[in-house]
């Protein structure tokens, strides 16, 4: 077995670094739900991320959610990406997602963040997931940056999204009518996503962090 791990402790944007530029809706979309993302991992590897998750209003959630997701995949004429999620030594399957589609982590994170804020805030998991959607393909702003990652600096871009910005109804989201939605990613990690992080003020976060792809000779 051959384990690269990548360290992303450090990889925090450089201030003097970032640069800002708009990113029209479609383009928002195809950035996050990039395409071959998958396609140079071997078929024999093994993707794995971290999630970190507080809630003030469910605070259950941190011991019940936070654990490792691991992607791996199943050969065949369509190969499969399956997600597992890993806890203190016990394994629940997640999905599985045709692999030549991209990295199916991103569809795990927003839909994660739906089932979080509908169960914290209360609230239609439809209306959320809606304007969640319709937040993945308006204009937004592209963060140019940079990161270190393993004593080596990346190229990163990140992207904003804030759902209930405009949101009439979010004075009656306890806190999630704030959530903003951040995904940085990187040709220089394995699968493109860098972190997926979605927060609002102090009353929720959900963190995945790119943690290390494993690899079999």
């Amino acid at each position: 077995m051959i384990r690269i791990v990548v360290f992303v402790l450090a990889a925090v944007l450089s201030a003097g670094m970032v640069t800002a530029s708009p990113l029209a809706g479609d383009k928002t979309y195809d950035m996050l739900f990039r395409t071959g993302t998958l396609d140079e991992i071997g078929r024999d590897a093994e993707l794995v991320y971290h999630r970190e998750v507080t809630s003030a209003l469910k605070p259950e959630a941190q011991g019940r959610d936070t654990g490792d997701i691991a992607l791996s995949f199943r050969a065949g004429q369509a190969p499969l990406a399956l997600l597992e999620f890993r806890q203190d030594g016990k394994y629940r399957a997640l999905g599985s997602f045709p692999a030549s589609v991209g990295n199916p982590m991103i569809m795990y994170f927003y839909e994660t963040v739906v089932r979080d804020m509908a169960e914290a805030a209360g609230g239609s998991p439809f209306y959320i997931r809606n304007r969640v959607k319709d937040a993945l393909i308006q204009t937004s702003d592209i963060e140019e940056g940079q990161a270190v990652i393993a004593g080596k600096t990346v190229t990163t871009q990140t992207i904003r999204l804030y759902p209930f910005a405009d949101d009439p109804n979010r004075d009656r989201m306890q806190g999630f009518g704030d959530l903003e939605l951040r995904v940085t990613m990187s040709e220089e990690v394995p699968g493109w996503y860098m972190s997926l992080v979605a927060q609002a003020a102090d009353v929720y976060k959900s963190e995945i962090s790119f943690d290390r792809l494993d690899e079999t000779p």
